[in-house]
C-alpha cells in the first residue's frame, strides 16, 4: 500500500525516506497540526521543547486513532519547533524518532521558526496518513 522511497543518487536520509508513494484510490488523511495542549486546551511543557514534543506525539497519535490510522500509516510530517539552535531541533527530532513515527521511515521536514500559534508554543508536527481499508468501519467523527 505504501511504497517508501530513498533516492539512490541523493544523501541516504537518517531515519526518514525522501518519498511515498501510495496507489490512486488510497484514503488519505491530512491532519491538522497537533499541538501540545492538553485535553482541557492548557499549554503542556512551558519553555520545554521536549515536554512539548512528546505532548505533540500523544496528541498526533490520537488524531490518528480518530481516523482509523497510526504511525506505521503515516507518509509524511512537518515538524515545526521555535528554535535558532540545531541542538534544540535535534532534540525534537529525538523524540518523534523514539516514539516510533519514524520507523516507516516517512517523508518529513524539520524546520526551525520563529513562533508559533499559541502563546508559549515550541513544536508543532502536522502529517498525511494513509487510513487503512480494514479500519474502516472504526471511523472517528467528522465535523
Amino acid at each position: 500500500m505504501i511504497r517508501r522511497v530513498t533516492a539512490p543518487g541523493l544523501f541516504p536520509p537518517p531515519t526518514y525516506s525522501h518519498a511515498s508513494v501510495v496507489e490512486a484510490g488510497t484514503r488519505l488523511a491530512f491532519l491538522a497540526g497537533s499541538v501540545p495542549l492538553d485535553a482541557r486546551g492548557e499549554l503542556v511543557g512551558a519553555g520545554d521543547p521536549v515536554r512539548q514534543a512528546e505532548q505533540v506525539i500523544a496528541n498526533l497519535a490520537e488524531q490518528l486513532r480518530a481516523v482509523g490510522s497510526d504511525f506505521a500509516h503515516v507518509l509524511s510530517t512537518d515538524v515545526y519547533v521555535v528554535a535558532s539552535e540545531p541542538a534544540v531541533l535535534g532534540a525534537v527530532w529525538d523524540v518523534v524518532e523514539a516514539s516510533g513515527l519514524s520507523a516507516g521511515p516517512h517523508a518529513s521536514t524539520l524546520v526551525g521558526v520563529a513562533c508559533l500559534g499559541y502563546t508559549g508554543q515550541l513544536v508543532e508536527i502536522t502529517a498525511t496518513a494513509v487510513v487503512p481499508e480494514e479500519e474502516e468501519g472504526e471511523e472517528g467523527e467528522s465535523a
